[in-house]
């Protein structure tokens, strides 16, 4: 039974999870959201009722409609994200799907870099309202601190402090709500705000208003993560934790919102930070410490939702090989060291270099509105092509792009104050992954393919050929090619033309990614009888691809299927039953000096080969690093064979003849 099959049926329990995984990043945005908003503004009834109204209205369009409800339907067997979205629409054949799925997946590493440094920053600030002396420096220090331990923690798994996270966070929305009930309940008129006939004078008539929406979109920024983890948890439980969510959120906004009125009409707030002035002081502490948990817990989500990205674009062949370690036996847990490292640099980087919560916002969100904006181009597709139901795709099309576009064009005047920053990286990883992809299309337009049966023949000939030394008992080569009929003629031209390698048993094995998240299969057809295999393996995205355990595991059934003898045959061995011996070859492309082609082709496999030199290799990848591996350079046209011309003396063929001549009358 697949593991993405498995039910996440609504309970107490789903939704305590749904709490500690989902809703870290939404559910810590009201610290820093409305302070955003307010700005530099004096504050205004025109002010606060319209920020509210748009904060309303986000959180329902984009997060509830969007989101919990059209998103969630999409799902790819129980798991989500922009991969498993991508993964049910290529199905229909349309080429352009990849591009939208890797902008997202770019959009999305880049927001990693500044979501745990926007989000603790702004927690550990909150220290000012108790210390209103504390330097900026020490501010920075401490955020520093808790972020390496927050990085550092990553290699040794989540499975004991994940079980915390739920709680904490039913906690952290408890309290949020709490404290925003108080201040409501003694200013309920702001409750007029609903309307949303305070967003459009706020974004129309109120002076430069509309590029307010690039502080609104702060409020739903943390919506992707409900899709992205909904194989963690379930739609069910999801979709019932936002109910909860949503209010605490609302109840705190609102609050939040007759506080500055009740407080600071007619005043700016400066430095005032508006989620912990309100709290009472004798909670402070408390309210300072939950506040940066709450933000841990919201990174932690979103660097083992950076983690799982990675290795899904990796399985797709998106992502350069990177190590892959598996810290703990639960479920999807893994973590990808070079990519820890990275954000943990990244992160500590964006705290340098803009040190307040409040110079931050204006790196963030810009990259995060483009990661929405394709997943809602594949949504419309996918709901146009497998739910056929064009009308509904156009209008889900026109309002989300729509609102979606406002908030990009809003979100765009933050890119010279500081939203170059993760634009630069997600253009880097844009550029990678096109190369990846590119350089693996002209592989496989290039690549040929031979009938296997004319080979057959050969094979058993050079089995049994004493004057060849043997290369090993087993030889196993990865194989493109995905069926029997046809084998890579790079394999062909290995076996029989660069040294000719003897085996008593050759083994050719393809894997194949496919779209299911959790497949672990494989099939086996026997070219030569006990003498020569072609294996297929399926895994899913999300499936463990650990190559070499997997190829053992069919061995040692076969063997007790005794399709093959998997005792060594060589006499001295033999007679111990010692095992056979396995080598694998793994067969490098590499464009040929003879072909001739495009400038722009040969910038992709420059940069291809660049990328490969400073990927994890591939028998480590494979799992392949204990066993016996031999990497063979196999040249391939990729282009037309380059024209060459050249023509033979006249004199040297006078000679020739010549010489023929008196050797015939001799």
């Amino acid at each position: 039974m697949e593991t993405s099959s498995r039910t996440h049926r609504l309970s107490w329990a789903g939704v305590l999870v749904s709490l500690g995984i989902i809703y870290g990043d939404i559910g810590t945005s009201p610290i820093y959201t409305f302070r955003f908003i307010v700005g530099e503004h004096v504050v205004s009834r025109e002010l606060i009722f319209g920020g509210l109204s748009c904060v309303f209205w986000t959180l329902t369009i984009i997060t509830s409609i969007k989101y919990i409800y059209l998103a969630l339907s999409a799902d790819n067997k129980g798991e989500g994200g922009i991969f498993a979205l991508y993964a049910l629409v290529r199905k229909y054949r349309a080429a352009w799907v990849i591009f939208p799925a890797i902008i997202g997946c770019c959009t999305l590493l880049a927001d990693g870099f500044i979501t745990p440094a926007i989000s603790v920053t702004s927690a550990v600030e909150g220290i000012k309202t108790l210390v209103p002396d504390i330097t900026t420096n020490t501010i920075v220090t401490i955020v520093i601190a808790i972020l390496a331990v927050l990085f550092v923690f990553q290699q040794f798994g989540t499975s004991v402090v994940g079980k915390t996270f739920g709680p904490v966070m039913l906690l952290w929305f408890t309290f949020i709500a709490a404290i925003g009930a108080y201040e409501l309940f003694g200013r309920l008129e702001v409750l007029q705000a609903i309307n949303p006939v305070y967003a459009y004078d706020l974004l129309v008539k109120f002076p430069g208003g509309f590029w307010l929406l690039g502080a609104v979109f702060l409020c739903t920024t943390g919506a992707e993560a409900m899709y992205s983890d909904l194989g963690h948890c379930g739609k069910s439980n999801i979709r019932a934790g936002w109910g909860f969510v949503k209010v605490a959120l609302l109840l705190n906004y609102f609050g939040q919102g007759a506080w500055i009125l009740s407080n600071y009409e007619g005043q700016k707030l400066g430095e005032i930070t508006p989620f912990f002035s309100m709290i009472p002081e004798w909670l402070l502490i408390f309210g300072v410490v939950i506040a940066t948990a709450a933000t841990i817990i919201a990174s932690q989500a979103l660097i083992s939702g950076t983690f799982t990205l990675v290795n899904e674009a990796m399985k797709l062949k998106l992502w350069p090989a990177t190590r892959v370690r598996y810290p703990s036996q639960m479920m999807g847990q893994i973590y990808v060291p070079a990519i820890n490292w990275i954000l943990l640099v990244g992160s500590a980087l964006v705290v340098f270099h803009f040190e307040k919560s409040d110079n931050m916002q204006g790196a963030y969100g810009l990259a995060i509105t483009f990661n929405m904006l394709m997943t809602t181009v594949l949504l419309v597709f996918y709901f146009a092509s497998s739910r056929k139901s064009i009308y509904r795709s156009i209008a889900i099309a026109l309002v989300f792009v729509i609102i979606e576009g406002a908030f990009l064009v809003s979100n765009l005047d933050k890119f010279v104050h500081g939203g170059w920053i993760t634009f630069a990286i997600a253009i880097v990883f844009f550029l990678m992954m096109y190369i990846l992809l590119r350089a693996r299309i002209l592989r496989d337009r290039h690549t040929e393919f031979v009938d296997l049966k004319h080979y057959v023949p050969m094979l058993q000939d050079l089995q049994v050929d004493q004057s060849i030394p043997k290369e090993a008992t087993n030889l196993v080569y990865m194989s493109v090619a995905d069926s029997k009929r046809y084998i890579d003629s790079n394999i062909i031209y290995s076996i029989f033309k660069k040294k000719p390698k003897r085996a008593d048993c050759y083994w050719f094995v393809h894997v194949d990614t496919v779209d299911s998240p959790y497949t672990s299969k494989y099939s086996v057809d026997t070219i030569i009888p006990k003498r020569c295999f072609f294996v297929k393996i399926k895994l899913g995205f999300k499936a463990d691809h650990r190559v070499n355990l997997l190829f053992n595991k069919i061995v040692q059934e076969m063997a007790e299927n005794n399709e093959i003898d998997t005792v060594s045959h060589y006499d001295s061995l033999h007679k111990y039953a010692m095992p056979a011996d396995f080598k694998f070859i793994i067969l490098h492309s590499l464009a040929s000096v003879d072909s001739e082609i495009s400038s722009f082709d040969n910038l992709i496999i420059q940069g291809y080969r660049f990328i490969k030199k400073h990927s994890l290799a591939t028998k480590e990848m494979y799992g392949l690093e204990l066993a016996n591996v031999e990497v063979e350079r196999v040249p391939i046209l990729v282009g037309p064979t380059a024209k060459v011309r050249i023509k033979r003396e006249r004199e040297d063929l006078e000679r020739e003849k010549e010489r023929r001549y008196h050797g015939h009358t001799n």
